[in-house]
């Protein structure tokens, strides 16, 4: 472990404050696609980002020279840098934002991952690639697997401390049914904080045979019909519905238009915040960094911030946005624990971390029986939403009519379109058990940056949304 603290003791004084985070990150990748290796690779990254605050202005400089001199030189840079640019500042900040925090992450499964594990996961890809292959019509079937183990250190010349260490592990799966010019897919990923020893479960290879069938089953499924229905929803598209039409638009940094020219600001304005009725009374979300396991937990942000649960929307009512310390100090209303970067060259900024949607008390069996017709739509596969967060279409890989109460025919190519507050409005039932999800590559910032974001949520059913086949 890289002593960071003698490197701070030399260039401390150069500014007002002066933080430190160093970060390790290596990635492995494994593919098999069609009972053959694709893919075999190792990616390692080490660097580290000094960051100074001077006359309420902050400022960065990264370097993968970690040596006290490499460290020194980014140091200098940040604090011209930000010497210049605090003549021209758009909030005057303080140490407040950056709390003197000392704590620990460290999961029991953050160790490293052995050579015989790599070979024992390689040898698995190869059976679920086997195992999707259950008739000529699967024409392309692929299996893979990726671990990031991540380091990261930081200290500040008030007196913060912290070290926080990840594994995070993810499988993907995928079956191509073809027939003739008609070609259908099925897709299953898992996306966590673990070890290695989850792509070992004894479920896998069931799941394979199970997304093929689907797969070639879809081929001769009729097109999803054009009207409004009932909308039963999966956990797995629930994943993307929270990511794009709650998450992204309660960004404080969206709000304040720093994200306008890259990927859209927001529909949600400052004065919402306690008032705005973003969706029906059994809509509860709460921000949780805290949870075990899932894929953006943490102790503290990287503004040192300890991570809380706190609910962004509770009842349906809009309570508190995605905003860090700076972000809160700015808009003057309460956030989270949310400063983060994807890298040791990237400056933190507001990001999502665990968006989750909370259990209702109604089971899966009893909202299908209460639907007289309507559709249960599984899978995200593609997706549109307009700068403002506000109007949004989804497409599907797997459908199936729900029709008096029962599950009654497949369908193919379901699509359904809405409004982020009517369609969060017309939500009238939540299902009572949780499946905890996450996406690995949300993009945002300029320069871009790519970061683990976890969801969990149950079932959910929706009244009267237009569906559409494609």
């Amino acid at each position: 472990m890289q002593d960071l603290h003698r490197a701070l003791n030399k260039i401390k004084s150069e500014a007002d404050w002066v933080g430190l985070r160093l970060v390790s990150e290596t990635t492995q990748a494994r593919t098999v696609r069609n009972e053959k290796i694709e893919r075999s690779s190792t990616h390692f990254d080490h660097g580290l980002m000094v960051e100074v605050l001077i006359n309420g202005h902050f400022s960065y400089a990264a370097t993968s020279d970690t040596s006290d001199e490499g460290i020194r030189r980014a140091a200098l840079f940040a604090r011209d840098s930000a010497m210049r640019a605090s003549q021209y500042k758009a909030f005057d900040f303080s140490t407040t934002q950056r709390p003197p925090t000392q704590a620990r992450f460290t999961p029991a499964w953050a160790s490293h991952q052995q050579s015989n594990q790599l070979q024992s996961i390689t040898d698995n890809l190869l059976k679920a690639s086997l195992a999707m292959n259950i008739n000529g019509q699967i024409v392309n079937r692929l299996a893979s697997a990726m671990w990031v183990e991540t380091d990261i250190q930081m200290v500040s010349s008030n007196g913060a401390d912290i070290h926080q260490n990840f594994s995070i592990v993810g499988r993907s799966l995928e079956a191509t049914a073809q027939d003739g010019s008609e070609s259908q897919i099925r897709t299953h990923g898992e996306l966590l904080q673990g070890g290695t020893d989850c792509f070992n479960s004894d479920n896998m290879l069931q799941r394979c045979v199970e997304i093929a069938e689907d797969a070639m089953h879809l081929l001769t499924a009729e097109n999803c019909p054009q009207e409004k229905l009932d909308l039963l929803l999966s956990p797995d598209q629930m994943n993307l519905q929270i990511h794009e039409s709650i998450g992204h638009p309660l960004e404080y940094d969206r709000i304040l238009g720093d994200e306008r020219n890259y990927a859209g600001w927001s529909f949600v304005k400052p004065e919402d915040f306690g008032k705005l009725q973003y969706g029906s009374p059994c809509m509860n979300i709460s921000f949780d960094p805290t949870i075990a396991g899932e894929l953006a937990s943490y102790a503290v942000d990287e503004s040192g911030q300890p991570a809380t649960r706190e609910f962004l929307i509770k009842d349906g009512i809009l309570q508190r946005g995605l905003g860090s310390l700076e972000s809160q100090a700015r808009l003057q209303l309460p956030g989270v624990a949310n400063a983060r970067s994807s890298s040791w060259n990237r400056a933190p900024i507001d990001r999502m971390a665990n968006i989750n949607l909370e259990a209702g008390n109604t089971s899966f069996e009893q909202m299908v029986s209460s639907i007289e017709r309507g559709i249960l739509m599984r899978t995200n596969k593609s997706w549109s939403i307009d700068d403002y967060r506000h109007k949004f279409q989804f497409g599907c890989e797997y459908a199936q009519l729900i029709e008096n109460g029962k599950i009654s025919r497949l369908l193919k190519n379901p699509n359904y379109r809405g409004t982020t507050v009517q369609f969060w409005n017309s939500l009238k039932m939540v299902g009572d058990t949780v499946e905890v999800l996450g996406t690995a590559n949300c993009g945002k910032g300029e320069p871009n940056q790519a970061i683990r974001v976890g969801h969990a949520s149950p079932y959910c059913l929706f009244s009267d949304v237009e569906v559409f086949g494609a």
